[in-house]
């Protein structure tokens, strides 16, 4: 049967700017570090793949002299791991009480994927603990116990290096034409075509101006009946109605690779 695999942050659920933003900054307060990005900042920060590696950008050797921070790279390491986790945890705590819904048409799509006996799969480079709190919130815990979820660390490389989805295609026993991604950022579909795969883009709110060269879809959404999706892009032909259906995505699967 074909897959599905699912980016998390702006895919599963809007999550950055209610979500990971506040988190970072908060974690930043306390540590007392003088950092707090802004909405602006942050959209900047987004196009960094993962976590730690946004916290990272702000230790230019200016900043870690001013404020006393390690300066040698195992100190840096091991001060960046200590952060993340709390962020992690202030992020999970955030989810845990419902803030961030999925996106329209995510349990819709799931569920119809799943009834069809689709393969279904996360590959993101945010940490686990924050991938799977989305994913129960957006899908239900029943739904959620059916995807694989490939996260944070496990690759070197985080996108749009290809890493976490050659992963997932080694681990679900797959070659690129057996699936098709879900993602909302320009890092992320790099990050799929140069896998091999056929990406399907549903822009989220720091996403819409990016490139999305190679996709076979971009939509607003995939849609509910109280938000219908809207097509951006339809280089292979595919052209949904209001609701992105599993029918249309196993049709992406059919074209070929822009």
């Amino acid at each position: 049967m074909p897959a599905l695999i699912f980016d998390c942050d702006g895919v599963l659920a809007d999550t950055e700017r209610n979500g990971h933003l506040p988190a970072f900054n908060q974690t930043f307060a306390e540590f007392g570090v003088p950092v707090h990005w802004s909405d602006d900042d942050y959209r900047q920060k987004v196009l960094i793949g993962g976590g730690k590696e946004r916290m990272a950008s702000t230790l230019t050797p200016e900043f870690v002299a001013a404020n006393g921070l390690p300066a040698d790279e195992e100190g840096q390491r091991a001060l960046l791991a200590e952060w993340h986790k709390r962020k992690t945890a202030i992020y999970t705590d955030l989810v845990a009480t419902g803030a961030l819904p999925g996106r329209p048409g995510i349990a819709r799509i799931v569920q119809e994927a799943a009834d069809a006996g689709w393969t279904l799969a996360v590959a993101s480079t945010s940490a686990e603990p924050s991938v799977r709190a989305v994913l129960v919130h957006a899908v239900g815990d029943t739904l959620a116990e059916r995807f694989s979820v490939f996260a944070g660390d496990i690759v070197a490389h985080k996108k749009p290096a290809p890493d976490i989805y050659l992963l997932a295609l080694e681990r679900l026993g797959i070659g690129p034409d057996d699936a098709v991604v879900v993602e909302d950022s320009g890092n992320g579909v790099r990050s799929a075509i140069d896998a091999g795969l056929r990406t399907l883009v549903t822009v989220s709110a720091y996403t819409t101006e990016e490139d999305f060269s190679g996709a076979s879809l971009v939509v607003s959404s995939l849609g509910d009946a109280d938000e219908p999706a809207e097509v951006l892009a339809a280089p292979v032909g595919v052209k949904p109605g209001p609701l992105v259906e599993l029918s249309d995505i196993a049709a992406v699967l059919d074209r070929p690779r822009p």
